[in-house]
């Protein structure tokens, strides 16, 4: 299984960042081999439309679900069309967020969990 990860840097050992639309990477994680990947997200300085490019993104990197702290509802419905599985309110490290859901200590979100424009300071 392909996990994607919402993450402050690029790799297992950085922290995970709670914002999804504006989280400053992701890391890409097979979760047999736990070999990873990562890249900077397309939509952390965009000016509009910050989640539903980082979620195109995740969805062209073949993710099947993605772990995140929040996901808002332009970004829930990107993921939801492209068949990926949403998981929130995990923390901690990039691969203790894994290893909190392989143990089935987290659960997938049928909605997103945060109102639109949750991310813009105004």
């Amino acid at each position: 299984m392909i996990i994607g990860v919402t993450a402050t840097g690029n790799n297992l050992n950085d922290s995970m960042d709670p914002k999804f639309g504006r989280s400053q990477y992701f890391v890409i994680v097979d979760s047999e081999t736990m070999e990873f990947d990562s890249f900077e997200n397309p939509g952390v300085s965009a000016s509009g439309g910050a989640g539903i490019q980082a979620a195109q993104a995740i969805a062209d990197r073949n993710v099947d679900v993605l772990i995140t702290g929040n996901v808002g509802p332009k970004a829930f419905s990107v993921l939801s069309k492209a068949n990926i599985k949403v998981v929130t309110g995990a923390s901690g490290t990039v691969k203790q967020a894994i290893d909190d859901f392989k143990s089935g200590l987290l659960d997938e979100t049928d909605n997103p969990t945060v109102k639109a424009h949750n991310g813009i300071n105004r």
